[in-house]
């Protein structure tokens, strides 16, 4: 339960805007520092552009072309620390470039950025990459296309399946050293007096009751709204007189779309990252959970941020050039499982194309604009956001004119840190494989970690529990009921798309799952089925992603909540 009273009462140190991953790595930072830290999300955590990213851990090869080598760096290194740091979550991916003549980057181009990737990550544990001449090639890869091919390249990145997880884990261990951090909770209003932020007027969304979460005298506002930046800085207020704060635009996003398909006739059973056949665009081809993940488009976006949908043009430029690049995978719409669309918050850079836009985070000081204790994180990637934090706390002390304590989270492990080798994982096989499924219990291990332990633990008093959501799907019903109860999720999106992937796996975007997930919730959690309506699947249309809009219009369902 929600005390806002309580949060009404306190004076918090710093107070951080956006629950995404960049926001949560804030968090987390600033709490195991010693900052009396709250975070604030209008939404689920990484609700946004976080769980909608091409699920990556990687160095940015490309942007070697950009010469943006310090950012090249800083991800490689930061990719390291998430295989140590995060196992469960993030593991090695490897990743084939078909490298053609006729397009953009020659074979010698290609070698090149291998023999650079491989010395800005010379610390790295992965293996070392290998060029394939043409015969290789084609013998370990039958089905591509021959046409123009002049062999190809291989080298090692990583992947963190569940991205959503990865951003809750630094949630939760921002709580564990003292933070507050409250999702569906929007931030209405800067209250501001002369050049200082002294306080936020926020709606709790779930009830409507108004709160309002207040600083110090020191205290320090961290703007990480993601592409909701420039429209976080306009709430602010000086003197009850409307007077936004950023009167400049600072985020140019542009918006990254990705289809799902089951395996296909040829699909490669690693990552393909390709050139497009009819604009030399790079694109990646990526096995994921059992399916392909294909994407990712890049377009200048400026409609709501709130409702970013796949286009058509989009998602048939996919299908295209993945015929084009694999000619036996003959994809078409009816393959298509799920489809979703994010938004890069990228700085504001006039004139350039998308695809050269840096990728290059900032730190932006409002001082220059009036404000003296508000700092907006422009940009910002998956792979760097622990990097990303810990500027950003640095910067917050600087402000604060403290001396600053050292950053740990380099070092110190995520909440569900384990190997796949732990004995723990035995132990669990043990006490739980006569009453669990032993694929349900490797699920629960490779999704939560070392958690997995406490899911399992539900069991122990109620063995329905331990009964799988559907028979097509590893996933049990305790699943459910741990969301609710140990991972902040409020509604049935929270709990089938962002703490398990229920609504992309299990078909008809998981709203055939509707009667067991709230029989559920009502017999374990006290929900009635009143709460169960109103926190439903189209009763979320507007915070849930485009699939679920895109079911409702493809299937003609009136617009009003399904009971």
């Amino acid at each position: 339960m929600r005390d806002l009273v309580a949060i009404e009462n306190q004076e918090y140190d710093l107070i951080v805007i956006g629950g995404g991953i960049n926001g949560a790595g804030v968090a987390r930072d600033a709490a195991l520092r010693g900052l009396k830290t709250i975070l604030l999300e209008k939404g689920d955590f990484a609700g946004g552009s976080s769980s909608w990213s091409s699920r990556l851990i990687h160095g940015g090869l490309r942007y070697l072309e950009f010469f943006e080598f310090p950012l090249v760096r800083e991800a490689l290194k930061e990719r390291e620390v998430l295989l140590r740091t995060a196992p469960h979550l993030v593991n090695p991916l490897l990743l084939t470039i078909p490298i053609y003549g006729d397009r953009s980057r020659p074979y010698w181009k290609i070698w090149a950025g291998m023999i650079l990737y491989d010395i800005f990550s010379f610390d790295k544990t992965l293996p070392l990459h290998r060029m394939l001449p043409l015969a290789q090639f084609k013998q370990l890869f039958r089905s591509i296309d021959p046409e123009g091919l002049s062999g190809g390249a291989q080298y090692y990145d990583g992947q963190v399946a569940y991205a959503e997880r990865l951003c809750l884990e630094n949630i939760i261990s921002a709580q564990e050293a003292g933070a507050v951090a409250l999702n569906y909770t929007q931030v209405t209003q800067l209250q501001r007096q002369g050049d200082r932020l002294t306080s936020l007027v926020c709606r709790d969304v779930l009830t409507g009751k108004e709160f309002t979460v207040k600083g110090h005298n020191n205290t320090v506002v961290v703007n990480t709204a993601g592409p909701w930046v420039d429209k976080v800085c306009k709430l602010g207020v000086a003197n009850n007189q409307d007077a936004p704060i950023g009167k400049t635009r600072k985020i140019g996003g542009t918006k990254g779309s990705h289809i799902i398909v089951a395996p296909f006739p040829g699909a490669p059973e690693t990552t393909f990252y390709v050139e497009a056949k009819s604009d030399g665009r790079p694109f990646f081809i990526i096995p994921w959970l059992d399916m392909y993940l294909i994407g990712t488009t890049d377009l200048r976006y400026q409609g709501d941020l709130d409702r970013v949908k796949a286009d058509n043009e989009e998602i048939d430029y996919l299908l295209t050039e993945t015929n084009n690049i694999i000619p036996t995978a003959n994809l078409s719409r009816q393959d298509i499982k799920f489809t979703y669309s994010g938004v890069r918050p990228l700085p504001n850079e006039e004139g350039k194309k998308p695809g050269s836009v840096t990728r290059k985070h900032i730190l932006y000081d409002h001082k220059k604009e009036g404000v003296t204790n508000l700092i907006s994180l422009i940009g910002g990637k998956l792979t760097t956001y622990r990097n990303v934090g810990e500027e950003m706390v640095n910067a917050v002390y600087r402000k604060m004119k403290k001396a600053t304590p050292p950053c740990t989270t380099d070092s110190q492990p995520l909440p569900g840190c384990i190997l796949p080798s732990d004995r723990r994982i035995q132990e669990a096989i043990e006490k739980y494989s006569d009453r669990v499924a032993l694929k349900s219990i490797n699920h629960l291990f490779s999704m939560y970690g070392s958690r997995a332990s406490e899911v399992l633990a539900l069991i122990d008093n109620e063995p329905e529990l331990a009964e799988q959501i559907t028979d097509s799907l590893p996933d049990i019903k305790a699943q459910i009921v741990y969301a609710v109860r140990s991972e902040l999720a409020h509604t049935l999106v929270d709990i089938a798309r962002r703490r398990t992937t229920l609504a992309i796996h299990a078909g008809n975007y998981g709203l055939d799952l509707l009667p067991v997930l709230t029989e559920t919730l009502q017999k374990y959690c006290g929900w009635s089925p009143e709460k169960c309506d109103q926190r439903s699947w189209l009763a979320e249309r507007d915070r849930a992603g485009e699939e679920y809009r895109t079911y409702m219009e493809e299937n003609c369902i009136p617009d009003y909540e399904l009971t």
